[in-house]
């Protein structure tokens, strides 16, 4: 089979997985469905909407599969025979999938995860992976077991991970995932492409990101803290509690510093932002976000407001 006459359904919810349908779609090839999960109540006002790759589908003119559920949904297998797919490809969907799906395509079902597998198998890898403070990850083309993240590796692809946020690597990794994809698929349909067993002795899990752990403790180091703030943005958000008020922290880097004031002592506020005394070094908060309001420098906030705390 050559690839430009691949039937293929796509299965992505997030935006992470919109450039690699988008890349499939300009590529030429025969999307025969798309699925993802069902239209909720998203955003600030609580509409329901359809999710990134839903929204995607619908404008492109693509048919679209909104399943509750997967197992022992009769409706929604027999719409999937019907697509007839001879490949799955499969971005940040958000459900494990059963075997009789995976057993539906006769190529198999491919996935792109965004971390360099074995590491960071699971739900949260782009954020795991700042956290850990890794200067390298990127995203691997893998064949699809019941396990999770655990399939043979087709190819994977490596981009620098220092300086970015969460949403930012995310980005920059889903380009990266759909061009792989991209370049795959050819060895994919005439079955060339590489299985390369992970190493289960490697493997490490990825838990989701839960929004307490954006809570910024100033007496771990200054590098510790930044790195939490930037694996926390833009979602859910890294931030401090100072007397009942939540405020977000949306970017900060660290400095040397060398003294004897407590951590968390606020040393200096100015127009470059807030400096406070970490366990090892010192933080300067740059940007903001108090409740109700949209992050800002704290340059711009200072304008029309005074930042008085002298301990964070």
């Amino acid at each position: 089979m050559t690839s430009r006459n691949l039937k293929i359904v796509f299965l992505g919810s997030a935006e992470f997985a919109v450039p690699a349908l988008d890349a499939l779609v300009r590529a030429g090839y025969e999307v025969a469905a798309v699925v993802t999960q069902p239209d909720r109540a998203r955003g600030r006002g609580g509409h329901t909407r359809p999710t990134p790759v839903g929204l995607y589908a619908e404008t492109a003119g693509l048919k679209t599969l909104k399943p509750e559920r997967l197992k022992g949904n009769d409706e929604f297998f027999e719409a999937l025979y019907k697509a007839g797919p001879d490949l799955i490809v499969v971005a940040a969907y958000g459900k494990l999938l059963p075997k009789s799906l995976l057993e539906i395509p006769p190529l198999g079902c491919v996935n792109i995860h965004a971390s360099l597998l074995p590491e960071y198998r699971g739900a949260a890898p782009v954020q795991r992976a700042i956290l850990d403070g890794k200067r390298e990850t990127g995203v691997t083309l893998i064949y699809m077991l019941e396990e999770l993240d655990a399939g043979d590796i087709i190819a994977d692809a490596k981009t620098d991970a220092s300086n970015m946020n969460a949403g930012e690597l995310t980005a920059a990794l889903a380009g990266l995932g759909a061009a792989l994809l991209i370049a795959e698929l050819p060895k994919v349909a005439d079955g060339t492409a590489k299985r390369i067993p992970q190493e289960a002795a490697k493997a490490t899990y990825a838990e989701k990101i839960e929004k307490a752990e954006g809570e910024l403790d100033f007496n771990r180091t200054a590098e510790d803290i930044v790195l939490r703030v930037r694996a926390m943005s833009p979602s859910p958000g890294a931030y401090i509690m100072k007397d009942g008020v939540r405020i977000g922290v949306t970017s900060a880097k660290a400095l040397k510093h060398d003294s004897d004031e407590a951590p968390g002592t606020v040393l200096e506020v100015s127009k470059q932002g807030i400096k406070a005394r970490a366990g090892e070094g010192a933080v300067l908060i740059e940007a903001i976000k108090m409740p109700g309001r949209k992050a800002m420098p704290v340059e711009e906030y200072l304008k029309g407001n005074s930042f008085n705390a002298t301990s964070l």
